[in-house]
């Protein structure tokens, strides 16, 4: 081992993006959580927190997702090896950005390069699951894989687990807004239905279809039609003041389309220029503000790259 310490920065993601639930998801460049992990000479794992609504993150490794997910990579490639675990977070958590996924991504990210950088990122992806999986209460692949890997991610099977990178066309931009309120990821999930009537399936499939068309050639028109949710949206717009104002204002200022980014309350936009994507933004920050909530907006092109190594 070379390093004794490593800190890492992992970005948010948007997960289901309207019409791929649990099977899409795409990395945006702000906001992040940055971890920094020492290597200690005893055994286990201390977690230590800061930032941004740090307090109700629990400490424990076993039921804190950056800690179940060293765990698990250490548990996979049979170490012992002890790590100080620092959590400097960015991003809110129950935001429907990531939160929990950013914090796991890099911290099995950094553990592994201070292990020698031994597993590969598809491996890594394995361990970052079962990080997520305590926060989400299921392996949900949606925002830990783009945030591993960047990009736009497909997931076309968990069993077996296949991760697909999606085209990023150029001149295609994100616009997430985060009110001031948080949603429970496990409680958003708890409020769908168990069972989808067929021709709902058959929407929704033809929507996802569609959408991934739209991405290889670049057709934002067929994004756009396409951004449509018949599964989550429905059951989760109710959560979320003044939703069908906010997406109906992102329209309004020539989104391509908008949608609940996760389980919420995070709102996202897809646009084709970063001045459309901040123009969207502003507006949807009014709309949220005459629901009475505050809220920030973060508008970027996709991010397309892994985990970074600050130092």
């Amino acid at each position: 081992m070379v390093n004794n310490s490593i800190r890492i920065r992992a970005t948010a993601s948007v997960a289901n993006v309207s019409c791929g639930f649990d099977c899409i998801g795409y990395a945006i460049s702000d906001p992040g959580d940055i971890v920094k992990i020492e290597i200690q000479e005893s055994p286990g794992i201390k977690i230590a927190m800061s930032g941004i609504k740090h307090e109700s993150i629990p400490l424990d490794p076993e039921k804190n997702t950056a800690g179940k997910a060293i765990l698990s990579l250490l548990d996979a490639v049979g170490s012992k090896q002890g790590f100080k675990v620092h959590i400097e977070k960015g991003i809110p958590p129950g935001s429907g950005i990531g939160s929990s996924s950013a914090s796991a991504a890099a911290a099995v990210f950094g553990a592994n390069e201070l292990l020698g950088n031994s597993v590969s990122l598809n491996d890594l992806l394995i361990h970052g699951l079962a990080g997520e999986a305590v926060a989400s209460g299921g392996f949900h692949a949606d925002n830990i894989a783009p945030t591993l890997f960047g990009g736009i991610i497909l997931i076309r099977s968990y069993d077996p687990l296949d991760i697909l990178n999606l085209p990023v066309p150029k001149n295609l931009f994100s616009t997430a807004v985060l009110p001031e309120m948080t949603i429970n990821t496990k409680e958003a999930r708890e409020i769908l239905p168990k069972n989808i009537p067929l021709n709902t399936a058959v929407q929704q499939a033809g929507n996802l279809a569609g959408f991934t068309l739209g991405l290889h050639e670049s057709d934002f028109e067929l994004l756009g039609r396409s951004m449509v949710d018949h599964f989550a949206e429905p059951h989760r717009a109710k959560l979320i003041p003044g939703y069908n104002k906010v997406r109906q204002s992102a329209l309004d200022s020539g989104a391509i389309g908008c949608g609940i980014s996760g389980s919420g309350p995070a709102v996202f936009s897809l646009s084709d220029s970063l001045e459309k994507a901040e123009e969207i933004g502003r507006a949807m920050v009014n709309a949220f503000q005459n629901s009475g909530l505050e809220s920030k907006a973060y508008c970027s092109p996709i991010h397309t790259k892994p985990p970074e190594i600050l130092d």
